[in-house]
């Protein structure tokens, strides 16, 4: 109703209302214009605040050694702290000066510094001394030995980084561990080697470690167990890192994720590493791990991704009580050598969204529980010793689609009943033998649609491709009821 009126008053007296948004807008141009001239006076001084001038030469001569000669921040940048900023510096005030406090080269934003083939480490890097934040992404490609980033860069530092520098070399040196404000330290697919330094358990205020996708080597550094009492993430995944898990690491009581993944690790778990309760990702995938496990994941109720594929692990599931990690939504225990039944306590994690269990040596059946599974997006069993007939409907089949693989179980079988309408059945799985009389039944049956799919002629992987047959019939008839629609309309 509101908006009636205000449609039809302002239709009537539009040319009125106009003549009065004029002198509106002039009346509050009149009074903006003292507002602005106050807001311009009394502006604080740092806005206009100078750069102290060693820093400044410092940065534009950082800058030219990383992204070449012809780079002139002079020129380009005369108040790279004030309205010439660079993109990926940040500066800050102190005693009325600019410093720059964070600097970030490589192409994240479209306008972002990117190193040139012969980018350098300047030493000049080290006299900014507020420097808090360094991060360096696809800069360094040819040979940068990892010794040029030494004990003399700003005590302030909290944040190292150096991301995908394939020409980044050396090990990590030891004189990292005097930066002891750093609280995130990220050294991702460079080329770094070595073993890592017990230095690193000196950073007693880090709370990133991610070292990923190096070449590092040696045994996990027991150091890093002690006094990181602040870590919360520690990620060594993907180098070639070898020996047992100490004890000591289950002391990171406020550890959150936890990836040692793809690398050399062997013997059991600790039991230990039970303790760690505010875990919510724990993944050993592809190591050597063997031996009872289940023990050292008893009560972590904040687990919500459990990732232990390939691994020769061994044990049943049902030595597990499945019910304390209500919280689980990914779980990847394929290539493990599990035997055993699948427990009916697994189908019942409700928050659950991705299940492997593949190529082990599970037998039973499989549950129709999993189903039911709100969340449930893939579920790949192929590859064991399950049996009897899979009890899922259709729906359950057109949802899964590829997602869902039971192929490799010889005697495991199909309903034929839930999919003769569309022809959805699972991938490689036989009908079950009871169901071959009712098929051809059905065949026979001079009422059957004739527009459905004969599913011996269809499988998973190529169903999707296709409409459901009362979808396209349900289409055309669409398109007729509207043509008969206009019809009447026209006349």
């Amino acid at each position: 109703m509101l908006w009636l009126i205000s449609f039809g008053f302002g239709f009537g007296g539009r040319i009125g209302s106009r003549l009065m948004m004029r002198e509106i807008t002039s009346a509050w141009a009149f009074l903006l214009v003292p507002l602005l001239i106050f807001h311009a006076s009394s502006e604080p001084e740092s806005s206009t605040a100078p750069m102290e001038k060693a820093e400044q030469e410092a940065l534009y001569l950082v800058i030219q050694d990383l992204v070449g000669n012809w780079w002139n921040g002079t020129a380009l940048y005369p108040d790279p702290c004030g309205w010439t900023p660079i993109q990926g510096v940040s500066c800050d005030l102190f005693d009325g000066l600019w410093y720059v406090t964070a600097l970030s080269i490589g192409p994240i934003l479209e306008n972002s510094l990117q190193c040139a083939e012969e980018a350098k480490l300047s030493p000049l890097l080290f006299q900014l001394e507020h420097l808090r934040s360094l991060s360096f992404f696809n800069c360094f490609s040819s040979s940068t030995h990892c010794r040029s980033i030494k004990q003399q860069l700003a005590g302030s530092l909290q944040t190292l980084e150096f991301r995908s520098n394939r020409g980044l070399v050396g090990e990590i040196p030891a004189n990292l561990g005097h930066l002891s404000n750093l609280q995130s330290l990220v050294l991702v697919d460079n080329s770094l080697a070595g073993e890592l330094p017990v230095e690193l358990g000196n950073l007693v205020h880090l709370k990133r470690l991610i070292l990923s996708g190096n070449q590092f080597s040696g045994q996990f550094p027991a150091s890093l167990c002690h006094d990181l009492t602040e870590l919360l993430i520690l990620d060594l995944s993907s180098n070639s890192l070898s020996s047992s898990l100490p004890p000591s690491l289950c002391s990171l009581s406020s550890l959150l994720k936890l990836d040692l993944s793809n690398n050399q690790f062997h013997g059991s778990l600790p039991p230990e590493l039970a303790s760690l309760t505010h875990l919510t990702l724990l993944d050993l995938r592809s190591n050597n791990f063997f031996g009872a496990w289940f023990r050292s994941l008893a009560g972590m109720a904040s687990l919500q991704d459990l990732l232990l594929s390939n691994n020769p692990w061994g044990g049943s599931l049902v030595e597990l009580e499945w019910e304390t990690l209500r919280n689980l939504t990914t779980l990847d225990l394929s290539h493990m050598g599990l035997t055993g039944t699948i427990p009916e306590a697994i189908a019942s994690l409700k928050r659950l969204r991705y299940l492997a269990l593949d190529n082990n040596h599970l037998s039973g059946s499989v549950s129709s529980g999993f189903a039911a599974l709100p969340s449930l997006t893939a579920l790949y069993l192929n590859g064991n010793n399950l049996t009897g007939k899979l009890e899922f409907s259709q729906e359950f089949y057109q949802r899964m689609g590829k997602r869902f693989a039971c192929w490799n179980n010889p005697n495991l079988c199909y309903d034929a009943a839930v999919s003769m309408a569309t022809g959805d059945v699972p991938y490689g799985v036989a009908q079950c033998k009871q169901d071959n009389e009712a098929a051809s039944t059905y065949e026979a049956d001079p009422y059957a649609r004739v527009d459905r799919r004969n599913p011996d002629h269809s499988s998973g992987l190529v169903a999707s491709f296709w409409f459901p047959a009362a979808s396209t019939s349900g289409f055309w008839w669409g398109i007729v009821v509207a043509e008969v629609v206009n019809m009447v309309l026209v006349r």
